[in-house]
């Protein structure tokens, strides 16, 4: 099953992650994550930890924010740069110097979550 971020549920998680609605972005991708195999499977599930994580942290749990980002930052280490369209190797970066801020707790005052961006393989 390959992934299309066009369309459907990933498309819908993706605009709530965006937006910053992170339980709604889990909600969508988990409804794909449910049906997908590996190696989607992971990658998906890395994703919703993220969500999640930002999700704790809208609620003020820094830790359960760690914890889930590290499960994620774990899960995304065995992609590759370029993963069913999405740029890993900034989202891993993005992700590692978010637990640095968590670790440190020094939360900004207006915080940018990390991105997910989309590229074609041919870019």
């Amino acid at each position: 099953m390959q992934l299309d971020w066009n369309i459907g549920a990933l498309a819908d998680g993706l605009r709530c992650y965006r937006s910053q609605e992170f339980f709604s972005a889990h909600e969508h991708w988990e409804s794909v994550w449910l049906l997908s195999s590996e190696p989607q499977r992971s990658f998906l599930q890395a994703l919703i930890q993220m969500a999640s994580a930002f999700h704790h942290l809208q609620r003020n749990n820094s830790q359960g924010a760690a914890s889930l980002l590290r499960k994620a930052h774990s899960r995304l280490s065995f992609y590759p740069a370029l993963f069913e369209c999405v740029e890993v190797t900034p989202l891993r970066e993005e992700v590692a110097t978010w637990l640095q801020v968590l670790e440190l707790h020094d939360l900004p005052a207006s915080p940018t979550f990390p991105q997910i961006r989309l590229t074609t393989p041919d870019n």
